[in-house]
């Protein structure tokens, strides 16, 4: 019977996953999102490991993180041209937890950041129409067309040749790529369940927020067991109103229709007086399934389902152009001057916004096999999907995995994936329409003459196929951290395609992705419950408890504990977020725009954009082992993100048009990914009574990028790369005492840049600084602390030895760093009991007191520190 819940346990698991690939995988199939890379997005989270299962209350209480990583090949372009943009790259961070609130009653949350960047096809048009061809910025010139194109009467395509001048057939078709620049996704969603006997019941909700899509739900699903638990039923509902507001390119919307959604485009003025026009829209998706799970014997598992969705409202991809090319039959051909080449005639060519009906209707069937094979330890899960729906697509997807514990603590999961779809109703590389173009007085086209409503080329709605393969790795260290790891590799092709048929090879790509993530069990016991300290008020328990991480350190000080035992482990995770909001200083006054415009770019050329603001959010593990008494070790990988909006004041120039800052009303960058990774040893010096002191040794790997550009392919502002790009060496010395409920600290840190200069050409500033705090335990489990901080930074070293526009004092290498005083505030709780005993969880605000700037900066508003831990 036990074998009987393992499964069971094991398939509700896997169902919920189940489920999440599929929604996922249906955002996949269809783009039914709007931002541009989002469905690349959505096709790296359908695969295995990545997916951000919905929050599902279940027994065990843990907590997550993971990291992943989605790249794709280059895309295949004209006559083997190199696209200048990169391809498609998708960052993940994933956190996740399950907890008891109480007996009954469950609580589960996740929340999924994801940055992209790269460029993804917007439209597809014959070759020679000469597509990315060359290295121009923007797609515009490709989408209107240069009457470039010739038909014979046939409607054979041909193409001149570049070196002969002839004409030649050439039927071929190609992509026509645009970047945008970096966005990042955030996702929060969460799930309270209570559970009877024989049955539970979940209520969950969420938001998803981007800067052009945000959405909210909620669903509900109840489960009921009988036949002695044998079998189940899941019946679920779910509802996800979304908004959708998307700038078009300012460079490119002049260049392509919009007519179809004049009335859901509002058009506002840029920074430099280019209109940028912003699309609205509004979706509704509702949704229900039905599932049945059966435990047929001791060892195997059947469970399947079906499911309803129906989506209404803006259901286009805002992003996606669509060719018309029409050639009138009736007009008076061109010699081509080509001997054997007929005369060819010469077509119209329009690019328009793609237009999906505003409904849809779609429905799936899904079949699990799970079997446990006692003489190999190990189990095999089969899984089967069919999906249909009203716009003529039909999918296919098979999948199946093998679970291999290998010993020691090891399991590995290699697994297999197919998929195949027919392409929709309406979706066409591009139309070809044997008339002339049907246009009003004005010259643009007339929409209502074209013999076709719902048009789409986007290349996800066509037929093809992907095979993918992949394998996972995880390690249980002790009863209470697993560690998990995962690489799939992907191959897309219209010649994989159930029954043939499928899209051109143009059309084929290849995707990677890997993953590498940790699992905390918080209900295993704790370093605090091993040495009995929350019953032990007294002076030694203090004591022991302030070095073994029940400490009331402030959450901004890192480095500030050590365990005194060889053998333990500590996990943690660190979150800050920094804001820099208001005037611009030089030095510590703040200066008019007139000032910053003439002074602030060098005083040779004024600056044409200024930063309006600028948030900084860092996510941090901390991952500590104690091989001594004496020694610790710990690494440290941090995921970064930033946001900064600009703004063109009275009197500054216009910013440069091929500056990659004219994206919108109000310019705004972002960048995401893998920051610098620490690692670090923590020598004890000595602990007498009420004192401690250790040092720490450590060294900042660059990991993180400073190579970011944005669409232009000038680099990024300095301040918003995620890395140093340069060794750092980051020592620090602690002390720390402790009396009665007082407790109190200080801390010298540094951090010195070990190269002159990064790979692009610069070196951020030293750092040195110094801390001192004091804490009062107000409850056993809760205490407040004080802490005064000071810090200095020198310039920037060197500077970028690429192209890099300066528009704004962010561009400059001596407005980075300088003097600055700050006053933290912060409370530190310890679970003292039950079975989240010994996790730690704190909080700091850090508010500016001073700043004394290098150059012209943005005053600092303030920043946030907050930290969970818990030792084993």
């Amino acid at each position: 019977m036990n074998k009987h819940r393992l499964h069971r346990g094991l398939l509700r698991r896997l169902a919920c996953l189940l489920k999440a690939r599929k929604r996922e995988a249906r955002k996949y199939a269809t783009g039914g999102e709007s931002a541009p890379l989002r469905a690349l997005t959505a096709a790296a989270l359908a695969l295995p490991g990545l997916s951000p299962a919905t929050a599902q209350a279940a027994p065990g209480d843990e907590a997550g993180f993971q990291y992943g990583h989605y790249t794709e090949g280059q895309r295949q372009l004209y006559l083997g041209t190199r696209s200048k943009y990169n391809p498609i790259q998708v960052d993940t961070l994933l956190g996740s937890g399950k907890l008891t609130l109480m007996d009954r009653w469950k609580f589960a949350f996740h929340y999924v950041q994801d940055t992209w960047s790269g460029a993804t096809p917007i439209a597809t048009a014959p070759l020679a129409f000469g597509g990315n061809h060359q290295t121009v910025s923007g797609a515009s010139p490709y989408l209107q067309g240069k009457g470039v194109l010739r038909y014979d009467r046939s409607f054979n395509t041909y193409r001149r040749n570049e070196t002969t001048g002839d004409y030649v057939k050439d039927n071929r078709l190609v992509h026509t790529l645009s970047a945008a620049s970096p966005e990042t996704r955030m996702q929060g969603d969460f799930r309270l369940g209570y559970e009877w006997d024989e049955s539970a019941f979940n209520l969950g909700g969420g938001v998803s927020n981007e800067p052009d899509y945000y959405s909210n739900f909620v669903n509900t699903d109840a489960r009921w067991d009988f036949n002695q638990k044998l079998t189940s039923v899941d019946l679920g509902l779910s509802y996800t109103n979304s908004e959708i507001n998307a700038k078009l390119n300012p460079e490119a919307s002049q260049y392509f229709d919009y007519s179809s959604y004049t009335k859901q485009i509002d058009v506002i003025p840029g920074p430099d007086a280019t209109p940028t026009r912003i699309i609205n829209g509004l979706r509704q998706d509702w949704s229900t399934r039905l599932g049945v799970s059966q435990v047929l014997n001791k060892d195997a598992v059947l469970a399947g389902g079906m499911s309803y969705t129906r989506s209404t409202g803006y259901l286009a991809n805002p992003y996606k152009m669509v060719e018309f090319i029409f050639v009138d039959p009736n007009q008076t051909p061109e010699d081509a001057g080509t001997p054997g080449i007929p005369p060819l005639l010469v077509p119209q060519v329009q690019a328009v916004m793609e237009r999906r009906p505003d409904e849809r209707n779609q429905f799936s069937w899904d079949a699990r096999y799970v079997q446990f094979i006692e003489s190999l330890d190990a189990a095999v899960h089969l899984d089967y999907r069919f999906f249909h729906d009203d716009w003529g697509i039909n999918a296919h997807t098979f999948e199946a995995d093998w679970v291999q514990p290998v010993g020691d603590g090891w399991t590995v999961t290699p697994r297999f994936r197919y998929y195949s779809q027919d392409e929709a109703d309406f979706y066409q590389p591009y139309w070809l329409f044997k008339n002339a173009e049907p246009t009003f007085s004005n010259g643009k086209i007339d929409l209502s003459k074209v013999p076709v409503s719902n048009y789409s080329s986007d290349h996800r709605l066509s037929g093809y196929g992907a095979i993918g393969t992949g394998i996972s790795v995880s390690k249980a260290i002790g009863k209470a951290i697993q560690l998990q790891g995962s690489f799939e590799y992907y191959t897309h092709a219209g010649g994989l395609k159930l029954g043939g048929g499928g899209e051109d090879s143009y059309a084929n790509f290849n995707f990677y992705q890997f993953n590498a993530g940790i699992k905390v069990d918080l209900s295993a016991p704790s370093l605090m419950g091993d040495l009995g300290l929350s019953e032990h008020a007294g002076h030694e328990g203090h004591h022991h408890e302030h070095h073994a991480h029940g400490a009331p350190l402030p959450a901004g000080v890192m480095f500030g504990h050590m365990m005194e035992q060889s053998g333990q482990t500590m996990v943690g995770y660190r979150f800050m977020w920094s804001l820099q909001d208001g005037d611009i200083l030089h030095g510590s006054n703040p200066v008019s725009d007139a000032t910053v415009i003439d002074q602030g770019c060098g005083g040779r050329q004024k600056c044409s954009l200024l930063p309006k603001d600028m948030s900084m959010y860092m996510h941090m593990l901390d991952i500590m082992y104690a091989p001594t008494d004496w020694l610790n070790l710990m690494l440290m990988p941090q995921f970064m993100d930033m946001d900064m909006n600009l703004r063109q004041p009275p009197g500054a120039p216009p910013p440069p048009s091929e500056g990659g800052h004219n994206h919108g009303g109000n310019p705004h960058h972002a960048t995401g990914g893998v920051g610098d990774v620490g690692l670090y040893a923590l020598f004890k010096l000595f602990t007498f009574q009420h004192h401690h002191m250790h040092a720490t040794l450590g060294l900042s790997a660059p990991t993180g990028a400073v190579d970011l550009k944005l669409v232009s392919g000038d680099y990024e502002h300095y301040g918003m790369q995620l890395g140093s790009g340069t060794w750092d060496f980051k020592p620090s010395l602690t002390y720390t005492g402790q009396w009665d409920d007082w407790s109190w600290g200080g801390q010298l840190s540094g951090t010195h840049r070990m190269e002159s200069e990064n790979e692009v050409g610069f070196a951020f500033g030293d750092i040195f600084q110094a801390s001192l705090w004091g804490s009062y335990k107000f409850m056993d489990w809760l205490s407040g602390s004080v802490r005064g901080i000071y810090t200095a930074q020198g310039a920037i070293n060197g500077r970028y030895k690429a192209p890099h526009q300066i528009v704004g004092p962010m561009d400059m290498p001596n407005s980075y760093g300088g003097r600055y005083w700050d006053l933290g505030m912060g409370l530190s709780a310890v679970v003292p009991s039950g079975t989240f005993k010994g996790n730690t969880l704190s909080v700091e605000w850090v508010q500016p007191l001073q700043d004394d700037v290098n150059g012209y900066q943005l005053e600092r508003d303030g920043a946030l520190n907050a930290t969970w831990s818990i030792a084993f």
